[in-house]
């Protein structure tokens, strides 16, 4: 499975993916003072330097506590950085993974960026890792992130009612999952041929 202590690179000629650092405060910054419309359904919602602060800080924890591995994106066609994403309840004895925590800013949607990262990550998850299923989860509201899901060839499972404190309220939190049969014979050649 992850080794934490690695630091892995994922990247082709559109994208870079990279462990994210506390230092990334800067890379990002501009996201949580002006786009305010990314974390409408985050659980949590940056706002300004010391609030994105102590978000990287709570990645960066969780991944010295082996619960995660976040990455800054890198869009090489823009030549800036565009948001961020990670694996998350990282199960080894499973093999299962989820992938989340991924926003963009607003110029960056609607592009092939998504696919690109989500082609490298899932390639990464399935052939290196060689992860079982990946777990996707989001606000039910979520309509941008849901269709973005489906779009990859994710199948939709369930939803799980109420199961997340918010800064808005409760939340239920759809269920989506790619399993490792479903990405060599479908997931894969659907998302390169989007490249």
């Amino acid at each position: 499975m992850i080794d934490f202590e690695k630091d892995y690179i994922l990247e082709n000629k559109n994208v870079l993916l990279r462990p994210l650092k506390i230092t990334d405060v800067n890379n990002l910054l501009y996201f949580a003072e002006n786009e305010q419309d990314i974390w409408l359904y985050s659980l949590i919602q940056p706002k300004n330097r010391h609030s994105l602060k102590e978000y990287i800080k709570l990645a960066l924890n969780d991944k010295t506590n082996k619960k995660s591995y976040p990455f800054i994106v890198f869009d090489k066609q823009k030549n800036k950085f565009a948001g961020s994403t990670r694996f998350y309840d990282i199960n080894s004895f499973h093999k299962t993974i989820s992938l989340g925590y991924t926003w963009y800013g607003k110029d960056f949607r609607g592009t092939k960026l998504n696919k690109n990262c989500k082609f490298l990550l899932l390639k990464f998850a399935f052939e290196i890792l060689e992860v079982e299923r990946i777990e996707f989860k989001a606000d039910k509201n979520n309509e941008r992130s849901i269709n973005a899901m489906k779009s990859i060839g994710c199948v939709e499972e369930g939803v799980l009612r109420n199961n997340f404190t918010t800064n808005y309220g409760r939340r239920d939190s759809i269920v989506l999952s790619i399993i490792k049969s479903e990405w060599h014979v479908e997931v894969k050649p659907l998302l390169f041929n989007k490249l």
